[in-house]
């Protein structure tokens, strides 16, 4: 949508191209009648703040207006509580269509979908780490309703990293929050992972296989699509003789902060760690990063090494020499893929789990599950008849995990009462008598690819909701 060269004249302060992001989310997109002029918008809208700028998109040749305007508020919160009382309303008594208001899109995104709830309701904050869930909770409820607050824990040691996410109800109480808490939580909106890490995780297996076992795959076994560019490492490198590990090093002429470090990497499934190591010598960025699994750091490593953050600074990414032997530790990643890949298709093919059951030489059977998730031991489930605390919606990509093997995976936070599978959906719901670990089954799954199917682990809305949901408002 062509933006430049199609606004509407507007005296005041008129923010420059590259400024038009600043604050965030400070810029709303409107589907309005043709006939509504910029001073009706001027009169609606200014209520809810400060505007710096309405232009009206018009076409080139004719002038007239194509029913599309966007509005620049001075802050974030000021934007998103316009659209949150503004959408579906009308403009004026002669009006009998109701307009409706989104966040625009960053322009460097190249697109102008609406953003998406998540975007503007997940904070991600720095906190000390003796903070609990409802010391993060205390500190931020001032800003408005919580939906929940999680701590990001040490999946070994269970000792807290230090950083945490505070889900808001409202986009405006999320950007209430990052305006006003205080400086030293480092508030930023949090990357949803689903959409962060979606393209990582489709082309994750396939593309691993593909570089690490140096062939071209005839067959598309893993349900993925393989469409990663690797162009930004050498063609000649000559990897069988570099040494892998799980372990990487990052460099930056442009110094960075723990959390941006995270951001990063956490795109690529399996982070267990950053850390951001300060050279008194030099304003060069020097950090730390591990991974649980060699196979998630070698795909960072060449997915994310010449990677331009901010723009126009590329970081360099190396391994760090752990003393592993490389090729042990690619015969173990290689195995462990074709066995999760084959688990996958066995369970979801009774004629073939039985084969491999009873028709097999060996004897022996496939583990159930295969994960670079840690999962927690085994815990017993709750009676059936113990009152449901909380309930989690669950979505599988490409297809459902058996019931056995969701059960297995869900009853490790303890305290689980059920989990079932909608009929011919690929969709799920577990219940847990103890809030504590159904958030914990969030932290630890959402987002994760268990067996090659990717797992979306969320609060599920109560029944009522769910039978009466009524129309979005923003």
């Amino acid at each position: 949508m062509d933006e430049a060269g199609s606004c509407a004249s507007g005296g005041g302060f008129r923010p420059g191209v590259d400024s038009l992001d600043e604050p965030p989310n400070s810029r709303i997109f409107l589907v309005i009648s043709k006939y509504t002029p910029e001073s009706v918008l001027r009169e609606r809208f200014s209520p809810f703040g400060e505007i710096q700028d309405i232009w009206v998109v018009r076409d080139k040749h004719t002038k007239e207006s194509k029913g599309i305007a966007f509005v620049k508020f001075a802050r974030s919160s000021q934007a998103c509580r316009a659209m949150e009382e503004m959408h579906g309303q009308c403009l004026s008594p002669n009006d009998t269509k109701p307009i409706k208001v989104f966040i625009a899109q960053s322009r460097s995104s190249g697109s102008h979908r609406d953003v998406e709830d998540e975007e503007l309701t997940r904070i991600f904050v720095m906190i000390p780490k003796s903070y609990t869930e409802e010391d993060l909770r205390e500190k931020f409820k001032v800003y408005g309703d919580i939906e929940y607050c999680s701590i990001i824990k040490n999946k070994v040691t269970g000792e807290s990293k230090g950083l945490g996410y505070v889900r808001y109800l409202k986009p405006s109480q999320a950007a209430q929050a990052i305006e006003n808490c205080d400086r030293s939580f480092r508030a930023i909106l949090a990357e949803p992972k689903n959409k962060a890490s979606e393209s990582s995780e489709q082309d994750y297996y396939s593309n691993m296989r593909q570089e690490t076992l140096g062939h071209e795959p005839r067959v598309n076994m893993f349900p993925f699509e393989q469409q990663s560019d690797f162009s930004s490492f050498d063609k000649n490198d000559n990897r069988g003789q570099e040494a892998i590990s799980k372990r990487l090093s990052v460099v930056s002429r442009v110094p960075f902060t723990e959390e941006q470090l995270f951001s990063i990497f956490d795109i690529v499934p399996g982070l267990e760690y950053c850390e951001v190591q300060r050279d008194p010598y030099s304003n060069y960025g020097h950090g730390v990063v591990q991974y649980f699994n060699v196979a998630s750091a070698i795909y960072a490593k060449y997915k994310l090494h010449g990677f331009q953050y901010p723009p126009g600074n590329r970081i360099g990414v190396s391994f760090i020499d752990d003393g592993n032997n490389a090729t042990d530790l690619l015969r173990k990643m290689a195995t462990q893929m074709v066995a999760a890949q084959l688990a996958s298709m066995v369970w979801n093919n009774p004629s073939q789990q039985q084969f491999l059951q009873f028709g097999g030489n060996s004897g022996s059977q496939l583990p159930q599950i295969q994960t670079d998730v840690v999962l927690p031991s085994c815990k017993k489930k709750a009676p059936p008849e113990t009152p449901v605390k909380e309930r989690l919606f669950i979505v599988f990509n490409p297809h459902p995990l058996p019931l056995d093997v969701l059960e297995d995976i869900f009853c490790r936070f303890g305290n689980l009462i059920e989990v079932y599978l909608v009929s011919g959906k690929n969709v799920g719901y577990a219940k847990y008598a103890d809030r504590i670990s159904a958030n914990d089954a969030i932290t630890t799954l959402h987002g994760k690819i268990l067996n090659g199917v990717r797992l979306k682990v969320m609060l599920a809305d109560s029944p009522r909701e769910e039978s009466n949901k009524r129309q979005r408002t923003y």
